[in-house]
């Protein structure tokens, strides 16, 4: 088994490649220092970037073997027989994306086993490919079938339907990445070879007077920057911004073709071909200085940070579109926020940094990374998150695979990239980003500076920097004051702090307090430096009380807690009886703050007082006597076992969940012919604003229809009953459930279930209650029955017996 290339090896294809290509001489103004340079060193990063190594990487490869993904390349290249073995035509890019994050993980942990382990991998892709450079599993294997077994995403011929759902560009922009990425670590042409036969035939194919299909799912645009760089071949720039530029007016907000990608305003449609788009778009910009594209993603970036983002980073607020909802529509118990929108969002925003310079983009970064990006995998590295919500009863948990895997492979490939976002180099200006123990070599200014950083972060605002200069001389170290060390929470005013901390960032250089212009976000320190100065920054991390924009109703009297980059939340195993739904803080909560090293892998904890509520049969809220409240990073919940977590925790008793009054409903088991972890809304006592309020919980049988179904109450004694009242699910016109065309309520008597004497006849309406009076009965289980509409599903928002 061959070893990874020798560094001078490895230096010599790059300059062979760099000779025959001529790599592009403009492109970003600011240069991020790529992650090989960067050693972490830390015990946050640094464990997780090996456990990704160990474990996550390993587990993706085994999923995609077992799934079948790997055998549909078997089968597309001829060593096996069969028809397509998975779900999604999109099922290609998992594997492409598992090899970027392998190849990423190798020039950090080297591994002969995983080398090899790729090198047949890229063997029986390069089987797959077609003669002609055509690369989709799909379609080659339905060919073998007569056209049997093609995807209903995909047309017959090929390419024109990929505007829709194919998906054949969105692999193929995978691939691309993968191919760079694995000849930087290794040296071997394979895959690079594999991506480059593809996209010329893309190019081929693609064009004034070819097909003028764009691409349904952004990501092929980021693919072909990359090979442009790396072969220095301007056809895939230009066909980059051919798939941009034919985006629009006609098509739709889900995909982002409702527009001229340059007439955009606003983050519409779904968060991750969203970002994945914009991020495009700035690569182009850099690049060509294309003022249009600048001008576009600035004013989409001020959209999203000004009234569509979550306090924890995340973006995407629902479910439906997997993406955005309108300004300051921001529900926590529902929110979205998948895991491959958090990083898309993370490469967007170091993009716009390295256009700009300006610390607020890496604010962003920041807080996305620290929380809502993190909270996407587990500690043990094995489970993962796709949405990430802000709010649980308990029906959420990571699990070990997905059918639309992109999470956990989307993980595998970001979690060894990260140490590539702590520094940046602009001339003779070196930017630190992130602060995170490690130890770097970053060249700037025409010599080599060795960085040395000892930082306990995010525990610890202390962190101390060495430098190692190749030759004493003058350069601009710029240190980033964090906004939430400025008493700014996010960029824009959508979330503040409560409370001014009057505490000051204190920088020390060989001894010597200083006092720095601030720029742009970040301490301007230019002088001359030898080997052996040091720079201490003490940046004060006080407990800070956050609050919402008013127009974020789900935010309305609650505050988040958050201590420096990590925004903390509540969690049932910590707190009494495991609930804090119905948890209330008041509005002057005193905090404290302990680091617990046996908790989570170690954790800084905070600690308050709270109470908690309980609804009462009347209709009022009861409210406890005090109780201690403790609180974890968002991003380390569930880590324990599914149960009671929020973020936003409520200041009055009206603002928090409470527990609901113990009528019929509640103190049943509840059943029904389809159960799924979302029955218990049924009896939770939160009823929806309208019969389309994705903002509370709700049941549904899609997509169960034209068909009669139920759900069941059942008590361990009889008790007499006479009312029931329904409030119907209904997401029409975009969604599959409709309000039923007819139900009715059946008891249990004996061993028979017999139908209600009802007064009156039953109603079917939308956006209030359906009530039902009807002759007292004495039973121990009732039966909602509902008649699905012909066309439609339907759900249940609330369903009450008394």
């Amino acid at each position: 088994m061959r070893r990874l290339l020798p560094l001078s090896l490895l230096i010599f294809f790059c300059l062979l490649l760099a000779e025959c290509s001529k790599p592009p001489s403009a492109d970003y103004p600011i240069r991020p220092v790529p992650f090989t340079s960067v050693k972490l060193t830390d015990n946050f990063w640094a464990p997780r970037i090996r456990k990704n190594a160990e474990v996550t990487i390993p587990i993706a490869f085994s999923y995609c073997e077992s799934s079948g993904r790997v055998k549909n390349f078997e089968i597309a290249g001829g060593l096996d027989t069969g028809a397509f073995r998975t779900l999604y035509p999109f099922d290609d890019s998992d594997v492409f994306k598992i090899i970027e994050g392998a190849s990423y993980s190798l020039q950090t942990y080297p591994d002969p086993r995983l080398e090899g382990y790729l090198d047949t991998l890229i063997w029986k892709i390069g089987l797959a490919q077609e003669d002609d450079g055509y690369l989709y599993t799909n379609r080659t294997i339905a060919e073998k079938h007569g056209g049997k077994g093609l995807h209903e995403w995909a047309s017959p011929e090929r390419w024109l339907l990929d505007t829709v759902l194919s998906h054949e560009l969105y692999n193929l922009g995978h691939l691309y990445e993968a191919a760079v990425a694995h000849y930087q670590a290794t040296g071997k042409r394979s895959l690079l070879n594999i991506a480059i036969k593809s996209a010329d035939l893309v190019s081929k194919d693609f064009g004034p007077g070819k097909v003028t299909v764009y691409p349904g799912h952004q990501v092929i645009e980021m693919g072909l920057v990359k090979l442009y760089r790396t072969t220095g071949d301007k056809k895939y720039l230009d066909l980059a911004k051919f798939f941009l530029d034919i985006r629009g007016p006609h098509g739709e907000q889900y995909n982002q073709a409702h527009q001229k990608v340059t007439d955009q305003n606003k983050a519409v449609g779904h968060a991750v071909r969203a970002t994945y788009m914009y991020s495009g778009m700035a690569d182009i910009a850099a690049i060509e200085n294309n003022a249009a594209y600048l001008n576009a993603i600035t004013r989409i970036w001020e959209d999203i940070v000004y009234g569509k983002i979550y306090v924890t980073g995340g973006i995407g607020a629902t479910g439906g579109n997997e993406g955005f909802a309108d300004p300051f529509v921001l529900p926590n118990a529902t929110a979205y926020c998948e895991t491959c929108a958090s990083i898309g969002d993370i490469f967007f925003n170091h993009r716009l940094f390295l256009l700009h310079g300006d610390g607020k983009y890496i604010d962003v970064l920041e807080k996305t990374l620290y929380n809502s990006m993190l909270s996407g995998v587990s500690l043990s590295a094995d489970r993962f998150f796709y949405p990430n919500p802000l709010e649980s009863d308990g029906r959420h948990q990571r699990q070990a695979w997905f059918g639309c895997a992109c999470c956990p492979s989307n993980v595998a490939r970001f979690v060894p990239a990260i140490p590539g976002y702590v520094y940046a180099v602009k001339g003779k200006d070196i930017y630190v980003n992130l602060y995170i123990s490690n130890d770097a070599q970053i060249e700037a200014g025409g010599g080599n500076v060795k960085i040395s950083q000892k930082a306990d972060f995010p525990w610890s605002g202390s962190v101390e920097i060495s430098l190692d200069p190749s030759e004493e001389g003058r350069f601009t170290l710029r240190l980033r004051i964090p906004g939430w060390a400025r008493n700014e929470a996010l960029p824009g005013g959508l979330y503040k702090f409560s409370d001014h901390n009057n505490e000051s960032v204190m920088i020390v250089v060989n001894g010597e307090n200083i006092n720095p212009e601030i720029a742009d976000g970040y301490a301007v320190i230019d002088r001359k430096w030898k080997k052996g100065d040091r720079i201490s920054l003490f940046i004060p991390m006080p407990v800070r009380k956050v609050v919402a924009d008013t127009r974020i109703k789900d935010d309305v009297d609650k505050m988040a807690v958050q201590r420096g980059p990590v925004i903390y939340c509540a969690e049932w195993p910590d707190n009494y009886e495991g609930q804090v739904l119905n948890l209330v803080v008041g509005s002057e909560p005193s905090f404290t703050t302990e680091y617990i090293p046996s908790l989570l892998n170690g954790t800084q904890i905070i600690k308050t007082k709270g109470k908690l509520t309980r609804r009462t049969l009347d209709g009022k809220i009861e409210v406890s006597d005090e109780k201690d409240v403790t609180l974890i990073p968002y991003a380390l919940w569930n880590n324990r076992g599914p149960g009671q977590m929020r973020v936003w925790l409520p200041v009055k008793p009206e603002s928090s969940k409470p527990l609901p009054a113990p009528t019929f409903a509640y103190r049943s088991k509840v059943s029904g012919n389809k159960v799924t972890r979302d029955i218990i809304a049924v009896k939770d006592q939160i009823g929806p604003s309208d019969s389309n309020d994705h903002s509370v919980s709700y049941y549904h049988w899609w997509p169960d229809k034209n068909q009669w179904v139920y759900l069941q109450y059942d008590l361990d004694k009889p008790e007499t009953i006479s009312k029931s009242k329904v409030y119907w699910f209904d997401d029409g016109p975009d969604g599959g459930c409709r309000i039923p065309d007819e139900w009715e309520i059946q008891y249990k008597s004996g061993n028979a279930w017999k139908s209600v004497q009802a007064g009156s006849p039953y109603k079917v309406t939308k956006n209030s209650y359906d009530s039902i009076e009807f002759e007292p009965v004495k039973t121990s289980a009732v039966r909602l029955m509902v008649k699905l509409n012909k066309e439609f599903s339907s759900g249940v928002y609330e369903w009450v017996i008394e």
